[in-house]
């Protein structure tokens, strides 16, 4: 659901220009259905790593869990150069573009109907429906928690990704300092040679 923002920011995101971890962060919200109705799920994804940095469930579309992931994100002493989210309301809301200035981070929006702008986050979210969500009946809010904190620890800490040369993303995450320091990082976070 777009915002109305005051302001807009263009789409900043290259895929082919993310050459390391904390270059660009990316966010979006999906829904996650219980057995009687839904939850809301939003991520914050580093899309050199594909690692998951942080997520929260909501039963309601407000700003306040997408910032509350934002704090978690930020919590762990790193931030981006870049933040990447689509133009919904909870994004384009006042509160977290503010936030994200009092970091000195730049922003960046998906043009309007542009899903392919946040490919990498998608990708995110088709993985987890088709390989979690969608095999079980989650009875209640508590049991949606519990399966996908269990699922994204093992999407990160163990699930080796193709393309990231067979390591996980919380490997490539962890092994490479932020981009600001060594911008010659390839995909798998080797050095390039020069």
């Amino acid at each position: 659901m777009p915002g109305e923002p005051s302001e807009r920011f263009p789409c900043l995101v290259d895929l082919k220009q993310v050459r390391a971890a904390d270059q660009i962060w990316a966010t979006d919200i999906t829904f996650i259905p219980l057995q009687k109705g839904f939850l809301y799920l939003v991520a914050i994804v580093d899309l050199f790593s594909r690692n998951v940095l942080s997520w929260k469930l909501s039963n309601s579309l407000d700003t306040e869990f997408c910032l509350q992931a934002l704090e978690m994100a930020l919590s762990g002493g790193r931030k981006p150069e870049i933040f990447h989210a689509d133009q919904g309301c909870q994004f384009t809301s006042s509160d977290f573009v503010a936030r994200l200035r009092e970091e000195t981070i730049k922003i960046s929006w998906s043009g309007r109907k542009r899903c392919y702008d946040n490919i990498l986050v998608e990708r995110l979210w088709r993985t987890l429906k088709y390989e979690e969500v969608y095999l079980h009946a989650y009875n209640d809010g508590w049991e949606a928690e519990v399966n996908l904190a269990r699922f994204l620890w093992r999407y990160c800490h163990v699930r080796p990704h193709s393309s990231l040369g067979g390591k996980t993303p919380q490997e490539v995450y962890t092994e490479t300092e932020p981009c600001s320091s060594r911008p010659e990082l390839t995909m798998s976070g080797a050095r390039t040679v020069q």
